[in-house]
């Protein structure tokens, strides 16, 4: 799990890094860390989030072990999953 805030001193910054890491493939979801949530990056709910809050991952078995939980947005199937299992 790679943090956003810790990419860089400020904003263009992090903002290079991000892309760099994108391309290099070396992150492929993004997370919201209070509230445990994972998706794709270009989901619409992601993006509105505070830098702060953003958390990166190579993978999804990543996030998982991180204890965070499909987006009910980007990942729809695998949230419905998520959610039936719990009851």
């Amino acid at each position: 799990m790679i943090r956003q805030r810790d990419l860089g001193n400020d904003v263009a910054e992090r903002k290079a890094a991000v892309h760099r890491l994108i391309r290099n493939k070396a992150i492929t979801l993004g997370g919201n860390m209070p509230a445990k949530i994972y998706g794709t990056l270009s989901c619409g709910s992601g993006k509105k989030m505070k830098a702060e809050n953003r958390v990166f991952f190579h993978n999804e078995a990543e996030a998982i072990a991180a204890g965070y939980r499909p987006c009910g947005h980007c990942l729809r199937a695998k949230y419905l999953k998520w959610k039936n299992a719990l009851f």
